[in-house]
């Protein structure tokens, strides 16, 4: 499953906008995204994909629990302050995978982190011992990593082709954090001003993780901080009990919905277009030729893991 608004956010800023229609419309994302997805198919063979969708990029029970959240991202509109060439490629990128038979999947009122929480779920629910792989260049995912469900994350920070596989391993040695809860009690502590979490101030992201080694959890943290006797030190004593309030709210903003009524999503990957004519149609109209025929060649050739 692919979180597809980082994909295709950063098709848009990693492909030149020279790329356009036959009517000189930018299709630089659309084209990214597809590029990337024929890589992806072509190099990990996956039997299943799913492009989960925010259906809410900021839902009401975030911004309830914390105002800040997203809050410098909105638009004179009240939605999402984007990129003027980035918005009319977004349903184009949509025809495409319809007609390509890609599954595609979004929840009212969540975010795709939600949807794809509950989709990883699911599979990890099936029982079948088939491995999750989350493909996502938002590091807030890493909050799903669970070695003993075989759920990772294949993080594309650094584009696809140089795609790293997140595990429990990986982010102990690079984040100093055992499992992907202990990544999400990380983000709360560290904050993110990207998504407008201010974090504790004075706790960075080593302080916030040797704080969780010593103390196990945020839970924990929190306990220690609120002991006098406990050998945590004055200052970050202080700055803990200080922002008690965005520690009550913040990890409800942090961490992913699994409970999410997504519906039941054929999956399975295509071997072919689901409906040529309308890819077709697409193609002339968007001058995506180079883009799709990569996507078919790798979707033919694909042999599911």
């Amino acid at each position: 499953m692919a979180g597809s608004a980082s994909l295709y956010y950063r098709a848009f800023h990693g492909v030149p906008q020279s790329l356009t229609a036959p009517d000189g419309t930018p299709v630089n994302a659309v084209r990214g995204f597809l590029d990337a997805l024929a890589f992806l198919v072509a190099e990990h063979r996956p039997a299943r994909l799913v492009a989960c969708w925010d259906d809410d990029w900021r839902p009401a029970f975030r911004v309830a629990a914390l105002p800040s959240y997203k809050a410098h991202r909105v638009g004179a509109d009240g939605g999402e302050d984007s990129p003027a060439a980035l918005g009319p490629q977004v349903p184009v990128l949509v025809d495409v995978l319809a007609a390509l038979g890609v599954a595609r999947v979004g929840c009212p009122g969540f975010e795709a982190d939600d949807v794809i929480a509950a989709l990883a779920a699911r599979a990890v629910a099936r029982g079948d011992g088939a491995p999750v792989v989350v493909v996502t260049g938002d590091r807030d995912l890493f909050q799903l990593v669970d070695d003993a469900a075989r759920v990772r994350v294949l993080y594309v920070g650094r584009g696809v082709r140089r795609a790293e596989l997140v595990d429990e391993a990986w982010l102990a040695e690079h984040h100093g954090v055992r499992g992907g809860a202990g990544y999400a009690d990380l983000a709360v502590l560290r904050g993110d001003p990207s998504d407008g979490l201010p974090g504790v101030a004075g706790i960075g992201e080593k302080t916030a993780a040797a704080l969780l080694q010593r103390h196990g959890d945020l839970a924990g943290v929190r306990a220690a901080a609120a002991d006098p006797a406990s050998a945590v030190p004055a200052g970050q004593r202080r700055r803990l009990l200080e922002a008690a309030a965005y520690l009550d709210a913040a990890p409800a903003v942090v961490r992913t919905v699994a409970e999410v009524p997504v519906p039941a999503v054929a999956d399975e990957l295509p071997r072919a277009a689901a409906d040529p004519q309308r890819l077709e149609e697409l193609v002339r109209r968007w001058g995506l030729a180079s883009s799709v025929e990569r996507v078919l060649a790798s979707l033919a050739g694909h042999r599911g893991r």
